[in-house]
This record gives structure tokens, sequence and C-alpha cells, in this order.
């Protein structure tokens, strides 16, 4: 028996291999191919990934534009998201109730964080944006990357805005989240006004990221209130950033770390992480955000040194675009 860990669910299968007339990760099989909703890989393509014997999971995962990382050893394999990330649709998720879809003709924040990142302390003032904007068509999301819920639980028990926590990872796959806080912004429409932005709500570690919660607040308040994002379309197509099939890969090593963790499997959970850290060395969320389920404090020794890694390879731990943190009225090209 093999776990399957996919779309945030956890599923046995038999092998690798599926039988004939068995659906995949929603799709299902028809006379002219396989079809999801609308969308279908015709029958022609289908045929690369069909045998005799059934259909090879991993060959139709990559029809789909899907990773996919195996441990036969550990008998556990990892499926991706697809690589959706784009402007003119925000890509869907539901996690703990909350269906993203279900929220057009609304602006929403999402606000990434977590219980192991100084920006926990900043969930009460972005809870304090919500309840002042919520009436002119507004809602803070805020999603916890807490591989725990549990962690999670005390920066939120009290809060008015929708809090979800993203145990398994997959928003912030969907969102390529690598550090926190992250904020994204999506219009009514559901289109991204502002991609992956470092916005805090709080000074209380500008001394460590420079960045003022005063200019990144009046930022939100002129978006929802004025309709201005403070970018134009083509700024915030140059500012997405697109994962690519390292990071997306590095992903879901972190999953079956964090499978593996879970379960006691503490040397092949190793293996996994390092070779995330290999795959994306600047993947924050990943490096720091499995310190809890290692053992390793993520305000401790192993954090600074993470820090000074990266701050010697010239990697960026804060990524603020530029055009709120100038104060400017006018829209960024």
């Amino acid at each position: 028996m093999i776990t399957l860990l996919a779309a945030g669910r956890e599923d046995p299968i038999e092998s690798l291999t599926v039988p004939h007339g068995v659906p995949i990760l929603g799709w299902q099989r028809k006379p002219h191919g396989w079809c999801r909703a609308e969308a279908c890989i015709p029958s022609f393509r289908a045929a690369q990934a069909e045998d005799a014997d059934g259909v090879d999971l991993v060959k139709f995962a990559g029809l789909l534009g899907r990773q996919v990382v195996v441990d036969s050893e550990e008998g556990v394999v990892a499926i991706g998201e697809p690589a959706e990330l784009a402007i003119d649709e925000a890509p869907d998720f539901t996690l703990d109730g909350f269906t993203l879809s279900e929220h057009r003709g609304t602006k929403i924040a999402l606000v990434f964080w977590a219980s192991w990142c100084g920006c926990r302390y900043d969930l009460a003032a972005w809870d304090g944006l919500h309840r002042e904007l919520a009436g002119h068509g507004f809602t803070i999301v805020s999603v916890s990357l807490d591989r725990e819920p549990l962690d999670a639980a005390p920066w939120t028990k009290d809060v008015a805005h929708p809090a979800l926590v993203d145990a398994e990872g997959t928003v912030a796959e969907l969102y390529n989240v690598i550090n926190v806080p992250t904020v994204v912004w999506i219009d009514e429409e559901g289109r991204i006004a502002r991609p992956q932005d470092t916005m805090t709500a709080t000074d209380t570690f500008r001394s460590m990221n420079g960045l003022s919660a005063e200019a990144a607040t009046r930022a939100l308040r002129r978006w929802v209130l004025e309709g201005d994002t403070g970018l134009t379309a083509q700024a915030v197509r140059d500012h997405l950033r697109l994962p690519t099939d390292a990071e997306r890969t590095a992903r879901l090593h972190a999953r079956l770390a964090v499978w593996l963790l879970r379960r006691g499997r503490t040397a092949a959970a190793e293996r996994h992480l390092a070779t995330a850290a290999g795959l994306a060395p600047h993947d924050v969320s990943i490096r720091r955000g499995l310190m809890p389920l290692t053992g390793a404090d993520p305000f401790g020794d192993e954090y600074f040194k993470l820090r000074e890694e990266l701050e010697r390879d010239g990697v960026a731990i804060y990524r603020p675009l530029p055009d709120w943190q100038t104060g400017g009225d006018h829209a960024a090209g």
C-alpha cells in the first residue's frame, strides 16, 4: 500500500498504476479522454500514461502539469498543485470551510503568516483593519503556514476575519509564498491586484525588516476606499513571482518531510528536508517553517544561522514591492 498526498488530502492507493475505470485526481475517463468539469485531456494525449495494466499515476500527473516526488522506500508519493498562478484569475482554493471563489464581489487581502514568525504579533492589527474596512466590501483572510493547527490557535481565537491554517502547504504552493509575512490582494472579480508583497501591520520588527506599517496600511486603505492598487496591470504582471520547477519540487519534498516527521521517521524526513533546501535555499517557509517539527527553535540559533547564510549569499529575506514604501500616490509602472 502507498500513501498518496495530493490536494491537501491523504489517500491510500494500491500502486502507482491505477486500474482502468478508477478516477484519478478528480479526473474521470470518458470515451473521448480524461475529463474534469469542462476540461478534458484528449485520448491521444492520455495514451501516453495508459497501458494494458492501467494508468501510470506519475505520467498522468505530468499530463496535468503537476510535479511528483515518489519515496518508494517509505511508501509515499506527493503530487503538487497545477502551475496556474496568473493575475487574471487568482488560484481558487477551499480551506477550513472557506472557498475563495465564493467571495467574488469582495476585495480580499490574503495575509500569510505563522506562529514561528514575529509577524504573529501583527495579526490583531490586521484584524483591526478588517473590522474597520469590512463595511466597504473588503475582508482580510489570514492564512497560517503552521504545520500544526494548534500552534496558530492562540493567535486567532478572538479575530473577526476568516482565519485559515494551511497545514499541508497547498495554498502557499498555489501562491508561491516563500516567506512570511506575505500579502496578496485579490479584487472583486477574482483577479490578483497586488502580487506577493512583504507588508506589515505594525512596526514591531521594523528594526529588522526596515518596513513601515503606516505606509503599508495607507496603501491598503487607498485600494479599498479609492480603488487605487498603486500598480499598473503591467506592473502586477512584472512583479508576480511565478514558481520555478525547482521550487515546486522543493515543496513536495517538504510535504513528504512533514508527513514523515509526523510519523517519527526522522532520518527519511531529514533526507527530504535536505533535498528541499538544496532545490530552494531561499524558501524560508520551508527551511524555517519546518523547524518546530524537527525540534529546532525558529526564533533561536538555527534561524539566525539561516539568516546569515541568506544574507551572505545575497538572498532577500523580505521582498516588498517598491510603490507603497515611497508613499507615492501614483501607480507604479
